[in-house]
């Protein structure tokens, strides 16, 4: 055998390709979403409501405390494997997919690195078991200045009681459990940030109207109100004022996660459009025997597989400890942008019928848009990104 050849077989496998177990994982994952998503999404989509019953089967499968230890309940996965399954969910539905994304990124990954042990034995075993998560931070003017919110917490005796309203929350109507955040005292800044952890059943916490969206229509978005909302003062996440950085922190992973949803959702759609292309016939033969077609195919695939390099290189980085910001940044711009253009591309595909709800194609779309708008908007990303390239 000649010397690179030998030396080529003996080289360590690249960061992002995937063991035995991740790819019967995934495997896993996408007969599921084939077989028990896929029949639910027209219909929830069309009544913009999720289907109880495919939240139970997450918790049953494992979905929903994948990263969290076996002794509270969980699967003692890796960060890796969740956006795995949030990627091969969203390739059917990207609703799905954000319910398992939230779950897992945000919600359980703050409950696994900011809790106190008596938290942990708390809350950690019911998000694996039953109880599905959000997470609570933007306001009505605090979005992109995250810190700019005006939710009060003030302690009173044993308890802090909270007083605001949240705004676009993920999860809102389905979750049991918020991580929430409030400030204790304005005029400390971003210094006054506190993170609580909410349950729905406190006195003074309501569940308010749900969002009628463009896309991701069956994934709940609410408001929530904070009316002398009581909460005990041992459920403070961390500490005192250093919200800011347990938000900071959390949403760097949980961009990750979205990268995961909008890289499914292009599979999906692209999926679909080849299939289609292969199938519709114009001028005497199929529509993907023009060059035209092929080429916009090939462009396609070509920048979803730039994507899943980068999406699973900045997975690998997170649980290798390794600083994953920039590359999270990254990650979340480029296949929210990448989402985008192949939906788009994929609707002009069909033709007339990519512009009808009855094919699956335009919800692609719809769904694509919200990917470079929430957990930070694509001009957040670029600002964080520049500020580390240009160090």
């Amino acid at each position: 055998m000649p010397e690179a050849t030998m030396q080529q077989s003996t080289a360590p496998a690249p960061l992002v390709a995937l063991t035995e177990d991740e790819v019967l994982f995934r495997d896993t994952v996408r007969q599921f979403a084939d077989e028990s998503v896929r029949p639910h999404v027209k219909k929830m989509d069309e009544e913009g409501i999720f289907e109880h019953s495919l939240i139970d089967q997450f918790f049953e499968l494992g979905l929903m405390g994948i990263e969290v230890p076996e002794q509270y309940g969980g699967g003692a996965g890796t960060f890796f494997e969740a956006i795995l399954a949030v990627e091969e969910l969203s390739r059917v539905d990207p609703s799905a997919g954000v319910v398992v994304d939230v779950q897992n990124t945000l919600v359980n990954n703050a409950l696994l690195r900011w809790t106190t042990e008596e938290q942990k034995k708390r809350y950690l075993p019911r998000m694996c078991k039953d109880t599905v998560g959000a997470y609570a931070l933007s306001e009505a003017g605090s979005g992109s200045d995250a810190f700019a919110l005006q939710c009060r917490a003030e302690l009173k005796g044993s308890e802090y009681v909270l007083n605001g309203q949240k705004l676009w929350i993920t999860n809102g109507k389905e979750a049991g459990v918020f991580i929430l955040l409030a400030t204790v005292d304005p005029t400390l800044g971003y210094k006054g940030i506190t993170a609580f952890i909410v349950e729905k059943n406190f006195p003074g916490f309501t569940v308010g109207k749900k969002e009628d969206k463009l896309g991701i229509r069956a994934s709940s978005t609410c408001e929530l109100i904070l009316d002398g909302c009581r909460v005990p003062k041992e459920n403070v996440l961390g500490e005192v004022g250093k919200g800011y950085k347990i938000a900071i922190e959390t949403l760097n992973e949980g961009r990750i996660g979205i990268g995961a949803q909008m890289l499914g959702l292009a599979r999906g759609a692209w999926e679909f459009a080849v299939k289609y292309a292969q199938e519709r016939k114009q001028f005497g033969k199929p529509i993907a025997d023009f060059q035209g077609i092929q080429f916009q195919i090939a462009q396609m695939a070509t920048e979803i597989e730039a994507a899943r390099m980068l999406l699973y290189n900045a997975a690998r980085m997170k649980d290798a400890g390794m600083n994953f910001v920039k590359e999270a940044a990254m990650t979340k711009l480029y296949c929210s942008q990448v989402a985008e253009r192949v939906a788009s591309l994929c609707v002009e595909i069909y033709g007339g019928y990519g512009f009808t709800k009855d094919y699956p194609v335009e919800k692609f779309f719809r769904d694509s848009k919200i990917g470079k708008i929430y957990e930070g908007t694509s001009n957040m990303q670029l600002q964080t990104i520049a500020k580390l390239v240009m160090k």
